[in-house]
């Protein structure tokens, strides 16, 4: 399939009034063809238009028909073939296992979204009868149900091409719980967004839908994205990135005259708590596992180890050698774009500026074309650190950040002054978990996904997935943008009360047509009302 540079918008393909570019090849600088185009005022106008006008219909969707919807998207995504793929490794510089494997993720995540949608559960389906004889007053039928809130705007990701953009996790979700979704591509990858679309496109047409529930949108965050958030008729946005860009987008969407949600996924840290035991029993192997979660894909992900807590020991500073031992062995990776790439040399620069950081290991130097990045481990002390708690933001690449502490307790310290995380890791022997349970109730109240003896990259898609957390990690730490809960953050509670059964959606009919599992009276059953 070739790409055109064209925009997909209300079941049409059309040239992008707002001007052209071209993508870039990270790993040699060079600009790939075809040129491509952006949205005009008017093209981002008439996409949400058709948003709004497919919403009642798609709304209403039988479960089954948008599961057959979602498991078509994958379909024809894995149709695609090699053209998707070597699309993205232009687009990345990432290895094609690596692109294979994200592909796989992508389309296992839409069918799971399909077999969540058909099961209904997340309808949250509750009724409770009438009791007209109760005194002193008797009860109305009342009934209540989880519905669509209308559509999505989905800003794609820079990191994953595939998972967190046109189709990925947010579009997935959004479409399950019966949102149009506005796709605003990422420009790092701009020909993936539109053979991904092409997908899409063949799919809503193949299942019979309107052409609005799905477009692709292509152009400036600050012009394109900034018009989508402010449109009326969008009611939520879901949003993987950069702290500034969430924040941004959460403030249009708070200052609209009808305020909507951002769910916003913008980082962090992950900080790994190195406790004694484990690191005087196995601190060469933990370094490993460190080395290799650090460089992964260039330590382009958003749950990448950027800070390490240990004791100042002699066990710590086998972490330490050892860590520099294997990252002098890692080449330099490729970063995604330009904008990463000055980022992440500002972040190593504001680290050498402080005079309580220091280098302490290293990755192999970079090269003069494309845009790399070396491997590097700092270190500090838990007072520094305190004292200038700005060096705890987040670098985006393969840096981390090593906290020396004189005691457990000042690991405590740390751990209670560290901002919101997606996630918070304890390398531990089994006896010290019990022993350090007041660390383990801190991190609680700073992350949304706790892991032992394990690395954080790698976030898998299931049912009991929590990909987020407090604040500044994302906007809402109620929600999660990974495992079948993210659907959760494009529903509403819509109450139905002393309405006739001819009335009522299909998932609180007395009968239970759908099959769902329900509140009736305050019994989970699947039984019917009779």
């Amino acid at each position: 399939m070739n790409i055109t540079g064209k925009l997909f918008i209300d079941g049409d393909w059309q040239q992008g009034s707002g001007g052209t570019y071209q993508a870039v090849n990270p790993a040699s600088g060079q600009r790939l063809d075809p040129p491509l185009s952006q949205a005009g005022a008017g093209q981002v106008k008439q996409a949400v238009a058709a948003a709004a006008a497919a919403a009642p219909v798609f709304r209403k969707l039988s479960l089954q028909k948008r599961a057959d919807f979602l498991n078509a998207c994958a379909d024809e995504i894995m149709a695609l073939g090699d053209a998707l793929l070597e699309r993205v490794m232009a687009e990345t510089g990432y290895p094609r296992p690596r692109v294979e494997t994200e592909r796989a993720r992508t389309c296992n995540q839409l069918k799971l979204f399909a077999s969540t949608a058909l099961k209904g559960d997340w309808l949250n389906a509750r009724i409770d009868t009438a009791m007209p004889e109760r005194k002193p007053l008797p009860r109305p039928d009342i009934r209540y149900l989880n519905q669509a809130l209308g559509p999505v705007v989905v800003f794609g990701s820079s990191n994953f091409p595939l998972a967190f953009s046109v189709a990925g996790g947010d579009t997935a979700s959004a479409f399950a719980a019966g949102c149009p979704v506005l796709v605003k591509g990422h420009s790092s990858h701009p020909g993936t967004c539109e053979l991904v679309a092409h997908a899409i496109a063949t799919a809503v047409k193949k299942c019979g839908l309107p052409g609005g529930v799905f477009s692709l949108l292509m152009g400036s965050g600050r012009e394109v994205g900034a018009a989508l958030v402010s449109a009326p008729e969008v009611k939520a946005v879901g949003f993987t990135g950069s702290f500034a860009g969430g924040m941004a987008l959460a403030k249009a969407a708070s200052e609209r005259p009808e305020p909507i949600p951002v769910f916003a996924e913008m980082g962090s840290v992950n900080p790994v708590f190195l406790l004694p035991g484990a690191a005087k029993a196995r601190a060469a192997q933990i370094a490993e596992g460190f080395v290799a979660s650090l460089t992964l894909g260039t330590g382009q992900f958003c749950t990448n180890p950027g800070m390490v807590i240990a004791l100042d020991d002699e066990a710590t500073a086998v972490f330490i050698a050892e860590t520099a031992r294997r990252l002098a062995e890692v080449g330099a990776g490729v970063l995604l774009n330009e904008h990463i790439c000055s980022a992440y040399a500002e972040g190593i620069e504001r680290f050498s500026a402080h005079k309580g950081v220091a280098r302490v290991a290293q990755g192999k130097a970079a090269g003069d074309s494309g845009y790399y990045a070396q491997a590097a481990l700092y270190a500090t002390t838990a007072d520094y650190l305190v004292a200038n708690s700005e060096i705890q933001e987040e670098v985006f690449g393969p840096v981390s950040l090593l906290v020396k502490c004189k005691s457990v307790d000042e690991m405590l310290r740390v751990a209670g002054m560290i901002k919101g995380q997606l996630t918070a890791t304890l390398q531990a022997e089994s006896a010290e978990l019990a022993a350090h349970s007041e660390l383990v109730d801190r991190l609680g109240l700073r992350a949304g996904r706790l892991l032992v003896n394990g690395f954080p990259t790698g976030v898998e898609v299931c049912d009991a997935m929590v990909h987020g957390g407090p604040f500044p990690a994302t906007t809402d730490s109620r929600f999660t943008s990974v495992g079948t809960t993210a659907i959760a953050r494009f529903v509403r509670p819509v109450c139905y009360q002393n309405f006739p059964e001819a009335l009522l959606p299909d998932a609180l009919r007395n009968h239970n047509p759908l099959n769902l599992m329900r509140m009736v009276n305050g019994e989970q059953t699947r039984a019917g009302i009779s």
